[in-house]
């Protein structure tokens, strides 16, 4: 390969490569923006909707393995269409620093009011 060829093939990888970032940037940079701003206002929303309303609706499971399983209870509950588990007894966050590293925002101020969590 002569000096001038290896200057061409060098060249030519060169101008792919800032060619290929610079449409890379072009493409993921308003992309990026557009998704951490969607998120950050929908944690917001979720943080200020009440549970009832970011909950979504409740579908039991119907299956027969699992309702072989099933308290009385727990299956009048799916029937009045509430999400069984939740109980009467007053909410006790998971305070621990491993579990608060990884949450949310928005699920720390549902907890510190004292709400079951609807929010990652």
């Amino acid at each position: 390969m002569t000096n001038t060829q290896r200057i061409v093939t060098v060249a030519g990888i060169a101008g792919s490569l800032i060619a290929g970032g610079v449409i890379g940037a072009t493409l993921a940079g308003p992309l990026a923006a557009t998704a951490a701003n969607t998120n950050s206002t929908a944690q917001l929303a979720a943080a200020s909707a009440s549970p009832s309303a970011s909950a979504g609706t409740f579908k039991s499971n119907e299956d027969a393995t699992h309702e072989a399983g099933e308290s009385a209870t727990v299956e009048a509950q799916e029937n009045s269409g509430q999400r069984p588990g939740r109980g009467s007894g007053k909410f006790t966050p998971n305070e621990a620093a491993a579990h608060e590293q990884g949450e949310s925002a928005a699920r720390e101020a549902q907890e510190n009011a004292g709400q079951h969590p609807t929010v990652p």
